[in-house]
């Protein structure tokens, strides 16, 4: 006797609604804006937050926000609840910026805005959103391959290191209500931020696979958690990273 055949999942969302709606923080360069626009083409509805519009699609809704700022965020989820009415199926939290110093030359103002960016703006934007994140809703922070501690790097790892460990704790948190929260930590990937002069101090190194990670490759990841394919994964952290980690 042949055994019952479990049928996939299916791509609708979880109310039966045509479109799902995804919020996007740093969604006007780099990684997130490459995810917003993934998402556009694949029939998403999104909501991009950034400083400024940047590159984002007309088929996106811009929403102003600096995440380092807590008035400006506090606004601006504001904005998203009072724009997606039904409620939204997805927040990727994609905003970043980088400074690199070495042990001697670490200057507390920057790690500040960058725990505040990566850090604090993820509590602020899942915290203030997750009452109208929808049950099987998906959750996604944009972490970084130098979390496990790079030379010149030690600020930026150790903010990019708090978000595998608070993915986990919302990962478990959430799961009674069947929302996935996880988090993709891409190597060095070809966006502006690696001519940033901020990061001068400490240049890309090519990986062993042989080019940087491309963001598009990045958005790919991303969908496939945010899609029925990830509904089984959640309290990760998957590196993407052309080899770079490797001993």
């Amino acid at each position: 006797m042949t055994a019952p055949t479990r049928s996939e999942p299916a791509a609708t969302p979880r109310d039966g609604r045509a479109t799902r709606t995804a919020v996007v923080t740093g969604a006007s360069s780099g990684i997130g804006l490459a995810i917003a626009h993934d998402l556009v083409g694949a029939g998403w509805r999104v909501l991009g937050l950034s400083r400024s519009r940047g590159a984002l699609s007309d088929a996106a809704t811009w929403v102003p926000c600096d995440l380092a700022d807590v008035i400006s965020a506090d606004e601006a989820v504001r904005a998203v609840r009072g724009t997606a009415t039904g409620g939204v199926d997805a927040i990727v939290h994609a905003a970043g910026l980088q400074y690199s110093a070495g042990v001697g030359d670490l200057r507390p103002e920057q790690g500040e805005r960058m725990w505040a960016v990566h850090v604090r703006g993820a509590e602020l934007v899942v915290g203030g959103l997750i009452g109208v994140l929808g049950d099987e809703g998906r959750v996604v922070l944009v972490g970084s391959r130098t979390m496990t501690g790079v030379p010149g790097k030690s600020q930026y790892a150790a903010t990019k290191a708090a978000l595998a460990a608070m993915a986990r704790a919302w990962a478990s948190e959430l799961a009674p209500r069947r929302i996935t929260v996880n988090v993709v930590a891409p190597g060095p990937t070809r966006t502006a931020m690696l001519d940033d002069p901020n990061r001068a101090s400490v240049p890309p190194v090519v990986p062993p696979l042989g080019r940087l990670v491309e963001p598009s490759e990045v958005a790919a990841l991303t969908r496939f958690l945010l899609e029925p394919t990830g509904a089984m994964v959640t309290g990760q952290t998957i590196v993407m990273c052309g080899g770079a980690s490797l001993p």
